[in-house]
């Protein structure tokens, strides 16, 4: 019983040793090494090369590593079995940090002390709204999402989630659909993108949205914060709304083409904080036995948790 690893980006040395640790009698290969496709049974996933998991008659499921799943998606030679992503706790606390990180770095005026520190300026005067004053956003409403929602209100935040799907958040004002999001960016002072890249996301992050948001919040202007996908957003529509005053400033964590180019003018944008796709790195030993309860819950005649509904891509 064999189980193929087909990553890119990651040191897949380290991610086949423990997985042959944690799952001792199986084999596990590299997807470019030397295998009979018929003894596959499970594939492991990240950023794959396209075509990874084709012609593998046996094949049962696939595990994707990371929360996402839009790079399986793309690939239009993924066979018909189950796709399980990752749902790890340690992963959830990261991104949730991340998010409650940055809107604090932005209700505190954190971009205005360090240019002040880099110039030897003391200066305060200027009066901080505080976190009650203050209307989050969140556009998607997962487990990411809701964790991160809870986590802001603990701060004081006033927070509320739009999702494509109706959602049960309770405790959290939701609104649903294309119907309602005029009205939750409206009432938006800092948006966070969580949504998952599907389709019907690509390029959701658009001048049209930014002008959507609130313009008579306590910050001075809207902020944006994307740590979900760079293909949510349309970064010529991110400069562009900085420029002219739409946007007062953003987090970016992702981008459309990674690493972001040293020609990206977003390296130098004084109204832009710059963070290389770390906002919830996964954590190897956690993911991996993760996978290896998923492959114990198969082979044991439980259903796979956390599948992926490929109608809706995620």
């Amino acid at each position: 019983m064999t189980i193929l690893v087909a990553l890119t980006g990651w040191h897949v040395d380290s991610w086949v040793e423990r997985l042959q640790r944690l799952l001792p009698g199986r084999r596990v290969v590299r997807f470019g090494e030397a295998y009979d496709p018929a003894e596959i049974i499970y594939g492991v996933a990240w950023k794959h090369p396209p075509g990874a998991f084709r012609g593998l008659p046996n094949l049962k499921a696939i595990f994707s590593l990371g929360a996402g799943v839009d790079h399986l998606m793309g690939d239009p030679d993924l066979p018909d079995v189950p796709i399980a992503r990752v749902v790890d706790h340690d992963l959830t606390n990261r991104m949730s940090e991340y998010v409650v990180l940055h809107c604090l770095m932005h209700l505190r005026q954190q971009r205005r002390y360090d240019a002040q520190q880099r110039a030897h300026v003391w200066e305060d005067d200027r009066h901080q709204p505080a976190a009650r004053d203050v209307r989050v956003g969140i556009m998607g409403l997962g487990v990411l999402g809701q964790d991160a929602a809870r986590k802001l209100a603990v701060m004081g935040f006033d927070v509320a989630g739009w999702s494509r799907t109706p959602k049960d958040c309770p405790g959290l004002k939701v609104f649903t659909g294309e119907a309602e999001r005029a009205a939750f960016l409206a009432r938006t002072d800092i948006l966070v993108l969580l949504l998952p890249l599907t389709p019907e996301t690509r390029g959701i992050a658009n001048y049209a949205l930014f002008r959507g948001l609130a313009r008579d919040g306590r910050l001075g202007g809207p902020v944006f914060i994307n740590a979900g996908r760079g293909g949510l957003q349309v970064e010529e529509d991110i400069l562009r709304a900085l420029d002219d005053g739409t946007l007062l400033a953003a987090s970016l964590d992702v981008f459309e083409t990674e690493p972001l180019p040293d020609s990206s003018r977003f390296w130098d944008h004084p109204s832009v904080i710059v963070t290389p796709h770390n906002a919830a790195m996964s954590d190897p030993e956690s993911v991996v036995r993760l996978v290896a309860r998923q492959i114990a819950r198969l082979e044991a005649g439980e259903p796979l948790e956390h599948l992926v509904d490929r109608q809706r891509g995620y």
